[in-house]
């Protein structure tokens, strides 16, 4: 990861999240200003499993000119070796493991997040997984299961293990997205750890993202559902560590990106379905919309059909009034995400 790293500010990430972060989003952030580099939404792995074609595309169809890391997310040591080897043989920047994903269906599976429970098949998959392979490796994880206080066991494990990244989303599994990060944490690991760490968790705007570098003193930042409503965030961020002038997006701007998500998904939906597209761009916009003045939220909500949906985002976003800078901070925001993800976030029963 060290070669990835920008020489003059932190790094910026775009991070994983399933369903959301494909192809046409990585192309449509890219242009508002790409991130460092990118992670793909995971490649689920059980000995029946085959390469994702779609994801793949954000590897062997990215022009954005970015490096991507391919991301696994399974509990079987032989599948997952398989997997690495066949990713392999693409363009990608390294391999990332998933310990962080809290969709309760994938840590039943003791997949993602699950498998923070059991320290010692941590060890095992790390271990293994770094022997096999050749190229950059690296870890996403959480700071514990259920408490902070059982990172220092699973640092210890990253310690042990020539990894070559380390990003840590700031919250244990259970806490999900609902409480404020555990800076500290994150702290200790980058103080400890002999690879880059990356800060993730929370950075929803420039204030919570320098913040959070200040109190962590991370290598960079990894950003998830702040690039969903604000995909400029990291043109934001760039020029604040640079001192430059940031973008400051207007909501005709916000109804412009909206229209490039409807355009760019439908056109890469197989078997495109106009009424199913509208309810898909429903779950994204839930968030999206939150914060935003008036009505929008609840007109987007009973929209059905496609010229429903070009007549309230015209009708609410079309003037240029600036963007708030962030949304509030509340419950609603969370579970809101929270559900965007565990709509898309199931593994199969292998």
């Amino acid at each position: 990861m060290r070669d990835f790293l920008p020489t003059h500010r932190p790094a910026l990430v775009l991070a994983p999240m399933q369903d959301v972060t494909d192809l046409p989003f990585m192309r449509i952030i890219a242009r508002r200003g790409a991130p460092d580099w990118f992670v793909t939404e995971y490649f689920r792995v059980h000995p029946d499993s085959h390469l994702n074609r779609y994801i793949l595309r954000s590897i062997t169809e990215n022009e954005t000119g970015r490096p991507v890391f391919a991301q696994m997310i399974g509990k079987d040591l032989p599948s997952l070796i398989r997997t690495a080897h066949e990713l392999a043989e693409y363009p990608i920047a390294g391999i990332d493991l998933n310990l962080g994903c809290p969709a309760p269906i994938v840590c039943r599976k003791d997949a993602g997040g699950g498998l923070l429970r059991t320290p010692e098949t941590v060890n095992r998959l790390i271990g293994s997984l770094r022997e096999a392979i050749p190229g950059k490796f690296t870890v996403k994880t959480r700071v514990g299961y259920t408490t902070p206080e059982e990172f220092p066991q699973l640092l210890e494990i990253f310690r042990s293990h020539a990894i070559d990244g380390l990003t840590i989303h700031g919250r244990t599994v259970t806490e999900r997205y609902q409480t404020p990060v555990h800076p500290d944490r994150v702290r200790t690991a980058v103080e400890m750890m002999p690879c880059p760490v990356i800060a993730n968790g929370n950075v929803v705007d420039v204030e919570t993202g320098l913040s959070y570098l200040g109190q962590t003193a991370a290598a960079g930042l990894m950003v998830g559902r702040g690039a969903i409503r604000n995909p400029w965030i990291f043109t934001q961020l760039a020029s604040a560590f640079e001192g430059k002038p940031a973008p400051a997006p207007s909501y005709r701007d916000l109804w412009e990106y909206v229209l490039e998500l409807y355009d760019e998904i439908g056109r890469e939906t197989e078997k495109f379905n106009a009424m199913a597209h509208v309810q898909r761009m429903k779950k994204t916009l839930s968030y999206i919309s939150h914060g935003l003045e008036g009505e929008f939220e609840h007109d987007m909500r009973r929209m059905k059909t496609p010229e429903d949906f070009q007549e309230i985002c015209k009708r609410h976003l079309d003037h240029d009034t600036p963007l708030p800078a962030k949304p509030p901070v509340d419950s609603k925001l969370f579970c809101g995400f929270e559900a965007l993800v565990d709509a898309r976030a199931e593994l199969p029963a292998k």
